[in-house]
């Protein structure tokens, strides 16, 4: 059975493949336009999850990214987390004294 912490690793380490395989292809390019074919992939292909979850990485420091794929970093898309989707469309959540359920 997995638990939470071996889900979170393997889709980290998914992550770090595709990302890594994407750059593989386009070493082969010159420099700027494998840095635009990088983020052009990750904008076009991954959902606003999958990219959440590489900037986290990123920001957290993780070194397991292709070179290729870091500095194409600056040419994707971050995406909005929930509360900042959420602002935007005008909602508030409730906090617990208005009768919203304690954080899990």
């Amino acid at each position: 059975m997995l638990h939470d912490e071996d889900h979170v690793t393997s889709t980290s380490e998914k992550l770090v493949r595709m990302a890594n395989q994407i750059a593989t292809f386009f070493h082969s390019k010159p420099r700027e336009e494998g840095l635009t074919g990088v983020a052009e992939h990750i904008n076009k292909f991954w959902e606003p999850r999958m990219r959440r979850q590489f900037f986290e990485m990123l920001d957290s420091g993780s070194s397991e990214f292709d070179e290729l794929v870091v500095a194409a970093s600056a040419k994707i898309r971050r995406p909005l987390t929930p509360e900042q989707a959420d602002k935007n469309l005008g909602y508030t959540r409730p906090t617990e004294a208005e009768g919203a359920a304690p954080p899990k």
